[in-house]
């Protein structure tokens, strides 16, 4: 990875990131929370959802968190509400007509599973007017009053909220234009783009060199007005044939941060926007007959920068396999404190409310990195 190298004081590198639960939903990368926490009342909330409930509103010009994530996270459904509820729940734009990543079998059954509705169209279709779109809406409020006392799920709430915001989003068509790259200066897409010639081989699930982009459209994103955006570069579930794979993606990966990173400096941007880069856990110290690594939950990396951090330190220590943490163990609840603090939202003092009425803070436990904050 030579342009991360090159620019190594615009990161903060973690190398005792711990307390990783092992499962390949990516949710604890999305909330620093295991997957069963409060499950019973429809579990955590990602922090993008935290971030829509405390600070979105349906009058904003886009949505407060968009999803941008393929493959296993949304299979898994790894960015969801939890017990916030539908109202919060992220806006799901459709990548694969942008970016092709195909899934395994298993995982394209999953997906099938969750219906046709798990991800948004953001554009209005041929036959369907901004007067038809205006009707419509005044139609389902006429209705919606009739049977709203009937629904106690929060369900209704949520239509209401996703109606209001999907009309404004459709009708202006300011945010779908943000995914558009065309709209972009071509210099800049260049400079996002990865030089696919110099990236030999893909694995049938990886992504393929030009998702370097969806980098540039986070940051067109987050202009547009969007709070949180999550995406992903994969595949790194590497049980086979490890290094030839990280040959074809690390450099996807590499290109894509850098181009990030640099351009939100040469905008005035970096300050304001915190950027985090991990995976679900590590990988094994030792190599399996099948020249791959397999999951290693006891320690794992991180990267961070933006977000007015102190920057240019690689902070915490493994043994010499790197197995094991000897120095500063980090914890995802960490993580997160800085990421809440960051954004003006300190997690030890701010509350969201479960639909019992009671009051949870945003972390039960982790602090702000202090060597960045």
């Amino acid at each position: 990875m030579p342009k991360l190298a090159a620019a190594a004081d615009r990161y903060v590198f973690i190398r005792s990131l711990v307390g990783a639960v092992g499962a390949h939903n990516a949710f604890q990368c999305q909330s620093g929370f295991a997957d069963n926490e409060l499950k019973n009342i429809g579990g955590r909330p990602a922090v993008g959802c935290v971030v829509n409930k405390l600070l979105g509103s349906v009058t904003d010009p886009a949505p407060a968190f968009i999803d941008m994530m393929q493959g296993r996270p949304l299979v898994r459904h790894s960015a969801r509400a939890g017990f916030l509820g539908p109202t919060y729940k992220p806006f799901r734009p459709d990548m694969n007509s942008l970016f092709k990543r195909d899934l395994e079998d298993g995982m394209k059954t999953e997906l099938t599973n969750q219906g046709a509705n798990h991800t948004t169209r953001l554009k209005l279709g041929g036959e369907l007017t901004a007067d038809r779109l205006n009707s419509r809406s005044l139609l389902l409020a006429s209705l919606d009053t009739l049977r709203r006392d009937m629904d106690r799920s929060g369900m209704m709430d949520a239509m209401d909220h996703f109606t209001q915001q999907a009309a404004g989003i459709l009708l202006s068509g300011t945010f779908a234009d943000a995914l558009d790259l065309s709209r972009e200066d071509p210099a800049v897409v260049e400079k996002f783009t990865a030089d696919a010639e110099s990236i030999v081989g893909r694995h049938v699930t990886s992504d393929e060199p030009r998702s370097s982009l969806k980098f540039l459209m986070a940051r067109r994103l987050i202009e547009a007005g969007v709070r949180c955006v999550s995406l992903t570069i994969s595949d790194f579930d590497t049980h086979s044939d490890n290094f030839n794979r990280m040959r074809q993606v690390l450099p996807i990966l590499d290109h894509g941060l850098h181009a990030l990173v640099t351009d939100l400096e040469e905008r005035g941007m970096l300050d304001d926007v915190s950027i985090v880069l991990w995976g679900e856990f590590g990988r094994t110290p030792k190599i399996n007959g099948k020249a791959g690594r397999d999951h290693w939950p006891r320690v794992s990396p991180a990267i961070l920068a933006g977000g007015g951090m102190r920057t240019g330190q690689v902070l915490g220590a493994t043994d010499r396999t790197a197995g094991t943490a000897t120095r500063r163990p980090i914890t995802h609840k960490d993580v997160f404190a800085t990421l809440y603090q960051n954004i003006g939202l300190p997690a030890d003092k701010t509350t969201i409310v479960d639909p019992s009425g009671r009051p949870h803070y945003l972390l039960d436990g982790g602090t702000p990195i202090r060597e960045v904050v």
